[in-house]
């Protein structure tokens, strides 16, 4: 049985807002409809500029969070970025959840001319902008000094609503920056990993339960004592509503070089009726402590009767 007694929540990605609505009537939809939080992505090819969808959607709402999925340290330094964040924290009165990452996507890179650096330099530099963050979001002012940020006397201006500042998500599959997750994240987005291509089959096997029980393992040793207080998110890949789940595993099959038993088990994927996936879920938390699921757009309102039937239990 896992460690994680977490009650579960759901997320929303959206990159635009629900077709016929405006975005303020799409966060207010996304609130009603039972889900925690909106996600928006960070790329400069598609979707909305991430900052002012996050203040517009907690301007249009009173209990949803906002959140990016996941802002590309790359594109902001972090004493411009810990100012805005603060400032929607403050303003939405907490509501506000700051997803980072390291900047995976190379359109970003090649359209907009930001030089994409080697994977470990990117790494690096995400470690530096979340330890950044998190002294501006904090009382007193911040001195740091190391390969890619060199902060000096600067006290964070507004402080955030959330005491230390809201709760920060990364996501990741490789070891060092699950590693660094355990040791600093709030909430972890455990996935695979994408050293091997994104849609390659070495990124769809990493998937598989056999890989997610490892990296757990990883984990909870880096963790420590703080394993418990930490947060699962998944970040579904195909979630689709279907009374034949291992038929639609089984055309997935190849892609995974896997039997569909073991494509239905893992956590990226969730296929089946509504009770099946409830079932589901509830072994995956049990398994491996995940209790914060994010969906697609396209899914939000054929998943609600799921979120109803799961979320906050």
């Amino acid at each position: 049985m896992s460690a994680h007694p977490r009650r579960f929540r759901f997320g929303v990605e959206l990159k635009a807002p629900f077709d016929g609505m405006s975005w303020a009537a799409s966060a207010r939809e996304v609130e009603s409809l039972g889900y925690s939080t909106l996600f928006v992505p960070d790329h400069f090819h598609s979707g909305l500029g991430p900052i002012a969808a996050m203040t517009a959607a907690a301007a249009a709402t009173t209990t949803l969070r906002v959140a990016p999925l996941v802002l590309a340290c790359d594109f902001r330094h972090p004493a411009v970025l810990a100012k805005e964040l603060a400032t929607i924290d403050l303003l939405s009165e907490g509501r506000l959840e700051v997803g980072l990452g390291a900047g995976y996507n190379p359109l970003d890179y090649e359209r907009s001319g930001v030089r994409m650096d080697p994977p470990g330099v990117r790494v690096d530099r995400l470690i530096e902008h979340t330890r950044v963050l998190r002294s501006l979001f904090a009382d007193g002012e911040t001195e740091f000094e190391g390969s890619h940020y060199r902060i000096t006397g600067l006290d964070g201006n507004p402080k955030p609503f959330t005491p230390g500042g809201p709760p920060i998500i990364v996501a990741g599959g490789g070891p060092r920056l699950l590693r660094f997750a355990a040791a600093e994240a709030d909430i972890i987005g455990v996935n695979p990993s994408t050293a091997a291509g994104r849609n390659s089959e070495g990124t769809a096997r990493d998937a598989l339960p056999e890989s997610i029980d490892a990296k757990f393992a990883l984990i909870r040793e880096a963790a420590g004592e703080r394993f418990d207080s930490l947060e699962f998110n998944a970040w579904l890949s195909l979630a689709m509503v279907t009374d034949d789940a291992l038929g639609a595993a089984a055309r997935l099959a190849a892609r995974f070089a896997a039997p569909p038993e073991e494509v239905l088990d893992s956590p990226v994927m969730l296929l089946g009726t509504i009770d099946e996936m409830a079932k589901r879920l509830r072994r995956r938390r049990d398994r491996w402590g995940y209790s914060y699921t994010v969906l697609q757009a396209e899914v939000a309102h054929e998943f609600a009767p799921l979120v109803t039937l799961l979320a906050d239990t």
